[in-house]
């Protein structure tokens, strides 16, 4: 299964994927897009062997895909159980490629998992949890129809300055309705 809209398509990681999603994401220590996902979290960097040793939560898997713009991987969408007896799921995108931000990339593949998400899954609610200092995510998520449902003020620091932490979210009915 995957999905494209206007070059942009979202699918299941391959085994064939996993040595560019190793480049991506955890070649580098000092990655570029790790300023903008949750840079208050220390990143590790890893052996394309360690990286392997994760290939059974990588390849396949129904809460982590690949972000495809005209045959290159430049991201990953997922999701995650917050409360799974309640139905509670978050969602998370990183696009990876800098020369793909601000392109309507990830707008377009988030707007692909979001409908996935709710045509596969029994769900009343889908969001995410961002911060303050990554204004384009904001962005997105106003654009999908989202709602900032939350506002905890000051509490991720990064860099000698404090900021909030953003959580947006959209109901099926909210989404249904666009």
């Amino acid at each position: 299964m995957s999905y494209t809209i206007e070059g942009v398509t979202i699918r299941p990681i391959r085994e064939q994927d996993l040595h560019r999603m190793w480049e991506l994401s955890f070649k580098d220590e000092n990655p570029e897009w790790k300023k903008w996902d949750a840079p208050y979290y220390e990143h590790q960097p890893m052996s394309y062997e360690a990286f392997l040793e994760r290939r059974d939560n990588i390849v396949a898997q129904e809460d982590y895909w690949g972000i495809e713009v005209d045959g290159e991987l430049i991201g990953m969408v997922s999701y995650y159980w917050e409360h799974k007896p309640s139905l509670w799921l978050e969602m998370g995108i990183v696009i990876y490629e800098p020369k793909y931000w601000s392109g309507g990339y990830g707008t377009k593949a988030l707007a692909m998992w979001i409908d996935h998400l709710f045509n596969e899954m029994p769900l009343v609610r889908v969001g995410y949890t961002t911060w303050s200092g990554n204004e384009r995510m904001i962005k997105v998520g106003e654009k999908l129809g989202m709602t900032m449902e939350a506002r905890l003020r000051k509490v991720r620091y990064w860099n000698g300055r404090y900021y909030d932490s953003i959580r947006m979210g959209i109901l099926r009915e909210e989404w249904a309705a666009r």
